[in-house]
């Protein structure tokens, strides 16, 4: 059975720095784009950052553009989102995805959360001080 677990969320100040990780298993991560998105209260989901499945092709939202790092260990079958430089409209419940399909490039439409098969249950990030 196809399972993606988000972990390594909690309480930051701003300014401080949070590493969340997309653990999958049941299928061979390394076949699929992954993404990371978030959704606070009272908005829609967002796109994050994506990474192909070499992990060569990376996108960022440009909120998160030069603060944010998304990784990925295809022998962990672990996706990383390294975030620094928290910010308290950064706090939301994060979540990765996968698919097959998707292109991973600021040209693609990788943002378009409805177009990712599978979801993680969530992390919740809360920046506050």
């Amino acid at each position: 059975q196809l399972q993606l677990v988000e972990s390594g969320g909690g309480l930051v100040q701003p300014g401080g720095s949070l590493r969340l990780s997309c653990a999958a298993s049941g299928f061979t991560s390394m076949y699929y784009v992954i993404g990371w998105f978030r959704q606070a209260p009272g908005k829609e989901r967002e796109g994050v950052s994506c990474i192909s499945r070499s992990g060569g092709s990376i996108a960022y939202a440009d909120s998160v553009k030069g603060r944010f790092t998304i990784s990925r260990d295809n022998a962990k079958n672990t996706v990383y989102l390294e975030m620094n430089s928290l910010k308290p409209e950064d706090t939301a419940v994060y979540y990765c995805a996968v698919d097959r399909n998707i292109l991973c490039s600021y040209a693609s439409n990788w943002p378009r959360a409805r177009l990712y098969d599978y979801w993680g249950q969530g992390t919740q990030v809360t920046v506050s001080s």
